[in-house]
């Protein structure tokens, strides 16, 4: 059984009397001269609390406030889903500026590493002119310093032949 269902039984019971036919609230049985018991009728004093509404307003003021609970929990889902959507854009955005700065960062790297293998490339070049300079230059020398040993000794040789045969005319005469 439902809670609508419920509550509209209990609304037809609150309607119900709960004394007898004909009794009125507030009357009390009295005994009259042949002891036949008739029910005096006393006015009616409003209570000092406020009468209990018929079932029926209680149950229309509780589905209106279910209803006015649904949708301020709509509401709540609403702002809740809203704030979840700041924060997605928000991180989105946080993404986008940081594969921002990562893309310019590589981009700054690269340039570097293509800056330093030029400069690398430069050097091995100057290096190699360098070196080929240096072994020419030890080349030339080399064949210089031979070339003047050559001659040296040549002269040498030409020396102490020229001596030895002074020596030998010297002695054959």
């Amino acid at each position: 059984m439902g809670a609508k269902q419920r509550a509209k039984r209990t609304a037809k019971k609150a309607q119900e009397p709960t004394m007898g036919p004909g009794a009125e609230v507030g009357a009390e049985p009295i005994e009259t001269g042949a002891g036949v018991q008739e029910e005096a009728v006393q006015p009616v004093t409003e209570p000092e609390e406020k009468p209990m509404e018929p079932m029926a307003d209680l149950l229309a003021r509780a589905e209106s406030a279910y209803t006015t609970y649904m949708e301020a929990q709509k509401e709540v889902a609403r702002a809740y889903r809203g704030h979840e959507l700041q924060h997605d854009s928000a991180y989105t955005e946080a993404e986008r500026q940081a594969n921002a700065v990562c893309n310019e960062e590589i981009e700054k790297a690269l340039r570097a590493r293509e800056q330093a293998e030029q400069q690398a490339e430069k050097a091995h070049r100057e290096a190699a002119e360098q070196a080929k300079r240096n072994y020419e230059d030890c080349v030339r020398q080399a064949l210089r310093v031979r070339q003047e040993t050559v001659e040296h000794a040549w002269a040498s040789r030409n020396g102490a032949i020229e001596r030895a045969w002074k020596i030998f005319a010297k002695e054959a005469n």
